[in-house]
């Protein structure tokens, strides 16, 4: 069973940075996607950012556009983990920020190999405010 485990979030002030991190555990695999989404009270849930790989070879990396530029996803192949580190935070980027793996990605990245599986994690809350 595949099992997804956030850290790192918190409260920080406007302009404030903060990493957040997702580790896995229960496959012996590599994933092919990778990343972030977010909600916030109120709003759709929405794509933040994802490390995915491409048809046939390669990979990419996928930002919303409200955060391009200030966030920067990362993943360590050998812990199975991805990252996402947040700078010049902004009250609009308070919400609970879900880990997210392979077939969670399908809809929001098509065409690539975001398939297989559908696994999310709790979510972690990320707080920015003065």
């Amino acid at each position: 069973q595949v099992e997804l485990v956030e850290s790192g979030g918190g409260s920080v002030q406007p302009g404030g940075t903060l990493r957040i991190s997702c580790t896995t555990a229960g496959y012996p695999y590599n994933f092919n996607c990778m990343g972030w989404f977010r909600q916030a009270p109120g709003k759709e849930r929405e794509g933040v950012a994802a490390i995915y790989s491409l048809i046939p070879s390669g990979e990419s990396t996928y930002y919303a556009d409200s955060v391009k530029g200030r966030f920067t996803i990362s993943r360590d192949n050998a812990k199975n983990t991805v990252h996402l580190d947040m700078a010049s935070l902004e009250p609009e980027d308070t919400a609970t920020y879900y880990c997210a793996l392979d077939a969670a990605f399908a809809r929001l990245l098509p065409n690539t190999k975001c398939w297989g599986g559908n696994y999310w994690g709790q979510g972690t809350q990320v707080t920015v405010s003065s």
